[in-house]
């Protein structure tokens, strides 16, 4: 595989065209507006940047990733001689289920077409293609091209031999490949959501306030971040369709979503990229100052 579709030029989709860039595939980003595009390319220079101040990365490197990367506003003009897509769209089932349609009608009868969804139904997202061997998730970890893992998940009739060529891909791309059945949540979040949901939980219940929660668990569980600022790091939006998703397969109470969680969602603070979450973000990206709501 050498030609790479990745649809979507947000958080998640540049940070995924940008690791398949710099280990020297042939990448087409795809968004609904060249504005997006224009966006997404910016974060990878900028990220790119930021590697060679470090040493790992030299400016012809550079050049060389970013000529790598061709963009696209529409689908059925990148899709041509794909190998692989990846899917890197928001967390919505209807939107996923579409894109699958137009990728399974516009993509090579050999392209594997991957997801990266961090918690929906690979077996529900593959039932509207006629390829369901051919699709599998690759849920890479935020950012991309610094975080290692990456969850491949098989859906009910992902075949080995995609699941075998996703699996030696990812280590190709210097990740670390975890094979993951499919149900609700996977392994990182269906771990990580149910913390997270219980860190805001123990904050609408007034057992201690944002920056007492994240220490604790910082200093206590030796978390690089705490729960609160991780949900913030996230999106809160993104938290809250996990839970969902997870509450809605499995109907077990443990699952449901704060109300507080879902009112901030509601209210528009998703962290930090809204500019306040459970931090005030207006002044700086750190967590360094809790928003006025949560303030004793």
């Amino acid at each position: 595989m050498k030609n790479i579709v990745v649809i979507g030029a947000g958080t998640m989709g540049n940070g995924i065209a940008h690791t398949f860039a710099q280990t020297g595939f042939k990448v087409n980003l795809v968004d609904i507006s060249q504005e997006a595009l224009d966006r997404g390319l910016k974060t990878i220079t900028t990220n790119l940047d930021r590697i060679i101040t470090k040493g790992n990365l030299t400016e012809e490197q550079k050049a060389e990733t970013l000529g790598n990367i061709t963009t696209f506003t529409e689908l059925k003009d990148a899709a041509g001689n794909a190998d692989l897509i990846v899917e890197a769209a928001t967390e919505n089932l209807d939107l996923k289920l579409k894109i699958f349609k137009q990728m399974d009608e516009f993509a090579p009868e050999n392209c594997i077409l991957a997801t990266n969804t961090s918690s929906i139904s690979i077996t529900k997202i593959a039932s509207v293609t006629k390829r369901a061997d051919k699709v599998i998730g690759m849920h890479f970890m935020n950012p991309v091209p610094i975080m290692k893992l990456v969850e491949i998940i098989k859906g009910y009739s992902t075949s080995k031999e995609t699941f075998d060529a996703v699996y030696e891909m990812s280590k190709n791309l210097g990740k670390v490949p975890v094979e993951v059945n499919d149900y609700p949540g996977f392994v990182a979040n269906r771990i990580l959501m149910p913390m997270i949901n219980e860190a805001i939980e123990t904050l609408y219940n007034g057992v201690a306030g944002v920056e007492e929660i994240d220490t604790v668990m910082k200093l206590g569980m030796a978390h690089p971040m705490g729960p609160l600022q991780l949900a913030d790091f996230i999106g809160l939006d993104v938290c809250l369709a996990i839970l969902n998703v997870m509450y809605d397969g499995f109907k077990n109470p443990k699952y449901a979503p704060n109300p507080l969680l879902v009112n901030m969602v509601t209210a528009g603070k998703l962290g930090v990229k809204s500019g306040e979450g459970f931090y005030d973000y207006s002044e700086s990206k750190k967590a360094e100052k809790v928003s006025k709501m949560f303030l004793k």
